[in-house]
């Protein structure tokens, strides 16, 4: 797998910060559509796929998967899909609920908690990282790969 250019870094002070984010995490993607989040509980993964969802034009609420695993939304363009692992045992779990089929398809799949589906990262994916730096700060790191 192969790193391009492509990393930015953002400080964000407030959720007021959040949309112009999103936008800018989109225009980084290049077309690449399987972005995976990783964070601790609480340090805002879902709050900045919700909003990196309105910037792809979803209009109903969109709300974590942890129960479900998987919930779906329709963007402007595409299907988008909001992923939550954290449930997951093995990644024969993750076999078990198509993810590969999610990961080879071109909607938009957006997974939190992906650790354990590591091997099965396409060559393109956008990489996300959410630090808590203290409870009104947050350090949001992408990097492009493939």
């Amino acid at each position: 797998m192969s790193l391009s250019n492509s990393k930015k870094k953002w400080q964000i002070h407030n959720l007021d910060e959040l949309d112009q984010v999103a936008s800018e995490i989109i225009g980084l993607a290049e077309g690449i559509n399987k972005f995976v989040f990783f964070g601790e509980i609480g340090a805002g993964k879902t709050t900045l796929i919700k909003s990196i969802g309105k910037r792809l034009g979803v209009v109903e609420q969109m709300s974590s998967p942890t129960f479900s695993i998987v919930n779906e939304y329709q963007g402007t363009v595409n299907l988008i899909r909001h992923l939550d692992l954290y449930r997951l045992k093995n990644i024969d779990e993750a076999i078990d609920i198509n993810i590969e089929e999610y990961l080879d398809d071109n909607e938009y799949c957006f997974i939190e908690w992906p650790e354990l589906i590591e091997p099965l990262f396409p060559d393109k994916m956008l990489y996300i990282r959410i630090q808590v730096n203290d409870d009104s700060l947050r350090t949001i790191s992408v990097e492009k790969h493939g």
